[in-house]
């Protein structure tokens, strides 16, 4: 992120009682002082609460593995750069399974590690879309010989939200959320209890 923060995080005025609510409990349960993406997001009030629905149908509770889901999002972020997905996402993926070398893989487009074939059709698929802003026909077919149709969809759907999330973050140079002194600064993946 380059630059002061555009549209500085909300506070309780500015995000309305349901949004600040929200925001703090996330903020509790990730263990930082401020989700600062809750609190910008959150200006925007019902909008805001809608976009938190959608992106929690697809992830943590779309068809995909959680684990898988955080497979495409650490690749999306790595490719676009961004920062405060790459933070938040490496400890949701090991919480979620991935091995620290795996984080450090899929992180990495140009790492060769030995990927299952349908990780190796996630992360591909999420290449192209993110890249090209297309899948070409083996890529798809590869992805589709593996996933069901639902599924497809919401890959798709997953990638872009978080090629779209990678844009307003940095357009509005959300800054990084800070430590609320829980242990969490520590990449080690681990939730407090």
């Amino acid at each position: 992120m380059t630059g002061p923060a555009r549209v500085t995080p909300g506070d309780r005025h500015d995000l309305g009682l349901i949004n600040a609510a929200l925001a703090r409990i996330a903020s509790r349960v990730v263990g930082v002082s401020d989700v600062h993406l809750f609190s910008v997001l959150g200006r925007t009030r019902g909008l805001f609460r809608g976009w938190l629905h959608y992106s929690g149908r697809l992830m943590p509770f779309g068809t995909l593995p959680r684990r898988q889901a955080e497979l495409v999002i650490l690749r999306v972020a790595a490719l676009r750069g961004s920062a405060y997905e790459l933070d938040h996402h490496r400890r949701l993926g090991a919480r979620a399974g991935l091995t620290p070398h795996e984080i450090e893989a899929a992180t990495d487009p140009e790492a060769r590690w030995p990927w299952s074939d349908d990780d190796r059709a996630l992360l591909d698929t999420a290449d192209a879309l993110v890249l090209t802003r297309d899948v070409d026909d083996a890529t798809w077919e590869a992805l589709a010989a593996r996933f069901s149709p639902r599924a497809l969809v919401e890959i798709v759907l997953l990638v872009c939200q978080y090629d779209g999330l990678a844009t307003t973050l940095h357009t509005l140079r959300v800054p990084l959320d800070v430590s609320a002194g829980r242990g969490l600064a520590q990449r080690d993946g681990r939730l407090p209890l």
